[in-house]
């Protein structure tokens, strides 16, 4: 009886702990979004435009110019004191 008890609660923690590891990838996940995302949306418009057969070169200078404005503002030293100022 006792080893029924032990192994209902081993399943029980690891349920758990797989929980914990999906809420941390997808705290990951929108901060990953949050800084890259106009880069990841305009890359993928550029994908579903080619896709469709249609002419993606609107969308593909929008996800250039989306990438670059990422790999600026990636540069940029961000400290606690200025946090108000940056946008």
């Amino acid at each position: 009886m006792k080893n029924l008890s032990l192994k209902n609660n081993s399943r029980g923690q690891g349920m758990t702990e797989y929980i914990i590891i999906v809420a941390l990838i997808a705290v990951a996940a929108i901060g990953v979004f949050r800084y890259f995302g106009n880069t990841a949306r305009s890359q993928v418009a550029v994908a579903a435009a080619e896709l469709g057969g249609q002419n993606s070169a609107t969308a593909r200078s929008s996800a250039t110019s989306n990438g670059n404005k990422a790999v600026t503002e990636g540069s940029v030293d961000k400290k606690l004191g200025t946090f108000e100022q940056q946008k």
